[in-house]
Formats: C-alpha cells, sequence, structure tokens
C-alpha cells in the first residue's frame, strides 16, 4: 500500500509540473516572463529539471534582462546537461559578461568556439551559412548619403585627407605633364582643396597643386598623411634619381618609396627619404596612428603574405624609425591589402581584395590596433561596390568622411566620394486607452521587445502616451500591461525611412467591471471537467486580480452545454465550478476567500442550443463558461 502511495504521488506530481510547464510556455510565448518565471520555478520546485524548463528560465530571466539570474539557470543547464544547444551556451557567455564572470565566460568562449567552428557570432559572418552579398548589402540600420566630389576632374581622383580646413588628395589632371603609359593618363601629382564647414554643409574651393618646393615632380606622387601638429607630411613617390628621372631596378621595374617633408614658412620643404625603402620593392601609402608613434604602411617586400601587405614602423622620440612589422595574418592575406587609415578612435582601415568581398578591392575595418585577435569587417554598401573602392578617411567625431572609387557614374577614371553616415532611426510613440471607456490610462508598463523576445527598453505612460526611439527596418512587440487588465500586444515592423514615426495605440481590457472578474471564457472538452491549459492561461487573470486586492472575495459560477441528461450536467458543471475552485486554490489564495463554487448545468443558455435543437460544436461550447462574481472586495 505504501508503495502505491508513493507512486501515486509521483504521478500526481509529475502531472502538476507538466502542466505548469505547458502554462508557463504559453505565458512565455506571450512575452510573459514574470508570470513564466514563477510557473517555470514552481515546475522545477515539484521535481522538473528538464532541460527545456532550466534554459527556458535562463531564457525568460535573460531576455527581461536579470543577467545573474539567467546565468544561474544556464549554469544550471549545464550540470545537469552536458551538451546543450549553443544558442544558451552562447547567452550563459554573455549573462557571465554582463555579472562580471570573465574568467567562467573566457572558459565557456572556448569550449563553445571548438564546438561551433565558424558560428557566426564567433567569427563575425559564416559564409557557409550567409549570403555574403546580401549580408555585405543589407545596412539599412545606418542612412548614408554619398556624393561625388564637385572638384573631381575627368581624370583619376583618388586619396582624400583632411587636416584642418584643406582637403588633400592625388590627381592625374594636369595636362601639361609627362603622360603615364599603363593608362595614358599624366602622371599624378598632389592638390590641396580650401574647405569651409557651414553648420555641417561643407563647400569645397578650387583644387591646386600642393604648394611646395619640390614635392610633385614629373612622376608619380600620392597618399598623404600629416602629423597631428600640421608640421610633417608623409607621401608616396616613384623611385626617382637626383636627376628627377625614374630607377629601375634589374627587371626593369621602377618601385614606390615614402618620403617626408617639413613645414617651414607654410611651404613644405627638406624632403627626405625614408631609410626603410628599397630599390627591389616598393613602399608606399603612409598611415600614422593617433599618437602619431607609429607609421604604418603598404610594401610588396619579401617575407609578406601575399602581392602586398601592411607593416607598422615605431617612430622613435629623435625621429629615427624601428624595424617594419608586418600586421600579420588577421589583416594581409594572398591578394593586395593597401590605404591603411587609421580613424581618431583607433579603429584601422584598409582595403583588401583578398578578404571576401562585393568584387576587386573593397574596404575593411578591424579593431586589431586594440585585440589583436580581432577579424576584419567588410563594412559593406554604398561604400564598397562591385568595382575598387579604396583610400578610406573618417572623422570617428563625426561619422563623415572619404572614399575613392572607380564605380560607375562618376566622373573620371577614379573619383573621391564624401560620406555622411547617420543611424537610422525611428520612433515607436502612442497612447495607453481603457478598451471599454476608452478613458486615457496613466502608469501603464509599456515593454518594447525585439525580434528575439528580449525586453530591450520598458517605460510608464505619463498622461497615457509613451515613446520608444528604435532602429530602422526591424520587428518589434510593444506589450502593455497594468494591474486589473488584460495586457495588450501590437507588432510593429519599421521600415527604412529615416526619422518616421508609427504610431500605435494600446487598448487594454478591464478585468473587473462592475461586480465580477471578467476573464475569456473558460471552456472545457466535452464531458470534462478538468482545467486545460488555455483555461489555466485564463485563470491566471484571477489569481492576479485577487493578489492585488487582498481582501476581495468571490463566488464562482459554471456552466454546461445541453448535451447529456438534466441531471449529469448540473453535477458535471458543479465538478467544473469546484476544480476551476481547487486550481485557483492551488495559485496560493486562501480558499476562504472564495465563498462558493456552484454549477447551474444547462439551465442558463446563452443560445438556442436547448435540448432536441441541433447546433454546432462551436455553440455548444459557448455555453460550457465559468462566470467569477465580486462578493466582497
Amino acid at each position: 500500500m505504501k508503495t502505491r502511495i508513493i507512486a501515486l504521488t509521483f504521478i500526481l506530481s509529475c502531472s502538476l509540473s507538466y502542466g505548469q510547464t505547458k502554462l508557463a510556455d504559453k505565458f512565455f510565448k506571450n512575452y510573459g516572463y514574470i508570470k513564466a518565471i514563477e510557473l517555470y520555478e514552481k515546475a522545477y520546485e515539484n521535481g522538473d529539471n528538464s532541460a527545456h524548463v532550466l534554459t527556458r528560465l535562463g531564457d525568460a530571466y535573460y531576455n527581461n534582462s536579470n543577467s545573474e539570474k539567467a546565468a544561474y539557470w544556464y549554469g544550471k543547464a549545464l550540470e545537469e546537461y552536458k551538451k546543450i544547444d549553443a544558442e544558451y551556451v552562447y547567452k550563459y557567455i554573455q549573462s557571465l559578461r554582463s555579472i562580471g564572470n570573465y574568467e567562467e565566460a573566457d572558459k565557456w568562449f572556448k569550449e563553445l568556439s571548438a564546438a561551433q567552428q565558424g558560428d557566426s557570432r564567433l567569427k563575425g559572418y559564416n559564409p557557409d551559412e550567409i549570403d555574403l552579398y546580401d549580408k555585405l548589402t543589407s545596412k539599412n540600420e545606418v542612412i548614408v548619403k554619398v556624393d561625388n566630389l564637385p572638384f573631381n576632374s575627368e581624370r583619376s581622383d583618388f586619396g582624400s585627407y583632411i587636416f584642418e580646413d584643406k582637403l588633400y588628395f592625388a590627381s592625374a589632371r594636369n595636362d601639361a605633364g609627362k603622360i603615364y603609359s599603363w593608362n595614358k593618363e599624366p602622371f599624378l601629382d598632389l592638390y590641396e582643396v580650401p574647405l569651409t564647414d557651414d553648420d555641417g554643409v561643407i563647400t569645397y574651393g578650387s583644387a591646386t597643386e600642393l604648394s611646395a618646393d619640390g614635392i610633385n615632380s614629373e612622376y608619380h606622387e600620392a597618399s598623404v598623411a600629416l602629423t597631428n601638429d600640421g608640421k610633417t607630411l608623409y607621401f608616396t613617390r616613384d623611385n626617382v634619381n637626383k636627376r628627377n628621372r625614374l630607377k629601375y631596378d634589374k627587371k626593369g621595374t621602377t618601385h614606390l618609396k615614402l618620403y617626408k617633408a617639413s613645414l617651414a614658412n607654410d611651404q613644405w620643404t627638406n624632403i627626405v627619404e625614408l631609410p626603410f625603402n628599397d630599390e627591389a620593392f616598393s613602399t608606399g601609402h603612409p598611415a600614422l596612428s593617433p599618437d602619431n608613434k607609429t607609421l604604418y604602411f603598404v610594401s610588396d617586400r619579401e617575407g609578406g603574405l601575399g602581392q602586398s601587405d601592411i607593416y607598422a614602423v615605431a617612430i622613435n622620440d629623435d625621429g629615427s624609425y624601428g624595424e617594419p612589422e608586418n600586421l600579420g595574418e588577421k589583416v594581409n592575406t594572398e591578394g593586395r591589402e593597401m590605404f591603411p587609415f587609421v580613424a581618431k578612435d583607433s579603429t584601422f582601415y584598409f582595403s583588401s581584395d583578398g578578404h571576401l568581398n562585393l568584387g576587386l578591392l573593397d574596404i575593411f575595418k578591424s579593431n586589431i590596433l586594440k585585440d589583436v585577435r580581432t577579424e576584419p569587417e567588410n563594412i559593406g554598401t554604398p561604400y564598397n561596390s562591385g568595382y575598387d573602392d579604396f583610400a578610406f578617411f573618417v572623422n570617428s567625431d563625426t561619422q563623415k568622411g572619404f572614399f575613392s572609387s572607380n564605380r560607375p557614374n562618376g566622373k573620371g577614371s577614379d573619383d573621391i566620394y564624401s560620406f555622411n553616415a547617420q543611424q537610422c532611426k525611428q520612433e515607436i510613440v502612442g497612447v495607453a486607452r481603457d478598451s471599454r471607456s476608452n478613458i486615457v490610462l496613466t502608469g501603464v508598463t509599456v515593454r518594447l521587445i525585439d525580434e528575439t523576445g528580449k525586453v530591450i527598453e520598458e517605460t510608464y505612460t505619463k498622461d497615457g502616451e509613451y515613446t520608444f526611439t528604435v532602429d530602422c527596418d526591424k520587428t518589434y512587440t510593444v506589450v502593455g500591461s497594468k494591474p486589473d487588465y488584460k495586457d495588450d500586444q501590437q507588432t510593429v515592423v519599421t521600415t527604412t525611412d529615416n526619422d518616421k514615426i508609427n504610431t500605435v495605440d494600446l487598448n487594454l481590457e478591464p478585468l473587473i467591471i462592475d461586480n465580477q472578474i471578467v476573464i475569456n471564457p473558460i471552456f472545457f472538452d466535452f464531458d470534462k471537467w478538468n482545467i486545460r491549459t488555455d483555461a489555466q492561461y485564463e485563470l491566471e487573470n484571477i489569481v492576479d486580480v485577487m493578489r492585488k486586492h487582498p481582501n476581495m472575495i468571490i463566488k464562482i459560477e459554471s456552466h454546461t452545454d445541453s448535451r447529456g441528461g438534466d441531471r449529469y450536467n448540473m453535477k458535471l458543471s458543479d465538478r467544473r465550478a469546484k476544480s476551476t475552485r481547487d486550481y485557483i486554490i492551488s495559485r496560493g489564495i486562501n480558499a476562504s476567500r472564495i465563498e462558493s463554487a456552484i454549477g447551474y448545468g444547462e439551465s442558463q443558455l446563452l443560445n438556442k442550443c436547448a435540448n432536441g435543437v441541433k447546433c454546432t460544436a462551436e455553440e455548444h461550447q459557448l455555453n460550457r463558461r465559468s462566470y467569477f462574481y465580486i462578493v466582497n472586495d
């Protein structure tokens, strides 16, 4: 007998926890995370330590931004089940980082990296799983205005660099110069353009040759970098001899070299060749670190990884240079890496045809100066195209800058383009009202939920109004909650239009109307009196109201349809009333607060479906219902 009692207790416990889990799932699906947490934890207390319950508890806390609890439950899941879906491990790592447990997070990050090679969250993107072109051309979260600059010529113009109120660039516009046999254009010279910035509107002056004594030769000069004080200019030039003629190596190739010039009396003078140039290979495309202590450049010297690599060399306090160092495989490939640039925030930009791209040279960015393990990221359209895109320059404070490209519809073979990058943002605004009276509701909790189900912002209505600032081209769910009301939930899909306002009003149904707690009908299966999951979901509204009003006393009425005998239906409805009462009590409401739970059988039908009347299943179900009258509040 004792064994049977234990077995029966176990079965009842399992049945109870299973029912709680199903109900919790329903609340979780509808973003009712607080209620879901309560029910999942109750299921856990009743012995359900399944991976589903543990990870759902982690998710519910994670989505509600409680990282400490999320980490606890994800950790429990990993203790019980050594292998769970990588998605939960990833969120466990994020939760650990959020609470400052970096050591444990790093441990699991390494395990996840080993198990999930190619995971897009670990490698930036996975070309086997994500269509590269779609990824790189989908930049709707940023509005980028790109303009072909007015001083571009019909020839090659590229390599813009801003210092104070001047823009420096290279151009083949000198019709009086020698012709370069490779492209039948004049050799490149350095030019400058004065510019003015009137409250964000930039006006460009006329382009003139760089004022200097001997910087522009009869051959190529291009790609400049200036020190922070504006007194030293680094630039690229063809290898020329003292008589200003090209010098060739043994194979008949002339290479590029790096030079620097000093500013004196507003003139660039004292042009000096840098010591790490060589007659046997090219060195060019200078860029400086924000502190001017490191010079970056491009070279095809021996020992590199590809056709041309990017190198770094220290600039010592006495003006001498250290040994050039290859930036390694996190930047360089077997292809061409060119045109480095370091922004003020130390983001490293460069162009490459060796990393995955949209075609030919693309512009990439990297955090390698802060983290040597970082992977480069293709910055996508509209900066990159299927053509050569290079010579990136940006003010990281304003997100305004320049790049060069030979894309179609330009003015010349290479053109300089300006850009102004702004985050595409929209607003979701609305008013919360009582759905019956249309009265504006203050104090409504309004949650903004993203596509993953995570609550990303929460606010309260003031004078009934709420506002969220959101990203473009996203899907959000807005949920309004207030005690004694049913939640209202609305889906919002933002467009790609910057500054658009999306109006989404919330209409909350009151639960207390006159002398009743009014919820959706509590339906029962035919000839059954057990509380279904959908009924439990509705009964939680009764539980919430009674918790909010601790002195409230109610009575319950239950009704059946006309099928079956009158006396049998009277008994059936009474069982349903009492099972409804028992469920409410099981949720922690004192039994003394339910004055009565009585069944009325088929004596109070809501429609024509009396004995002998043919009706549909839906019409019969309408009569299987319960009412909750407030006796004392």
